[in-house]
């Protein structure tokens, strides 16, 4: 009786064990000199302060399997870094909308307070320019994360 008990319990340890380890978890990776976290939301607005025009800009990402993609971008003005190809979509919020529907491998931003790069996600911010020194490098990409470092990983 106890062989068998033996039996099941190492049998469910094992299970567990391959789940743990062959399961991949798709994240949202974001990377700085000295960290990175997890963000488990598929979908994603990146904002800032425009350095020229000095105006709130904002794009928004879907993660689709290992790549993100830019979905659409808002922003006050045609001006400097306007994307160039993109659907105008009418408003009345004030702010010119783009869709764009372009697949990014990653992306690579120089953050700082001077612009306040901040994510937002279902209700929530995170100031990115608060984890890093002023024009340092963050890095996001979407990843798939094996489901046992996805629950021991740092997710926000």
């Amino acid at each position: 009786m106890n062989s068998k008990r033996f039996m099941m319990g190492s049998t469910v340890i094992l299970i567990v064990l391959l789940v743990l380890l062959l399961v991949k978890v798709p994240v949202t990776q974001v990377s700085f000199k000295g960290g990175s976290f997890f963000l488990k939301e598929g979908k994603f607005e990146l904002g800032w302060i425009h350095s020229v025009e000095k105006e709130p800009w904002f794009e928004t990402y879907e993660r689709r399997d290992e790549s993100l993609f830019l979905v659409n971008t808002r922003f006050k003005t045609f001006g400097a870094g306007t994307p160039s190809t993109g659907e105008v979509i009418p408003s009345k919020d004030g702010f010119i909308h783009m869709k764009i529907n372009q697949k990014m491998e990653n992306l690579q931003l120089s953050v700082s307070e001077n612009v306040q790069t901040t994510l937002y996600l279902e209700g929530r911010t995170i100031p990115l320019y608060t984890y890093v020194e002023d024009y340092e490098t963050v890095e996001i990409k979407a990843i798939k994360l094996p489901l046992w470092q996805y629950l021991r990983g740092d997710k926000k």
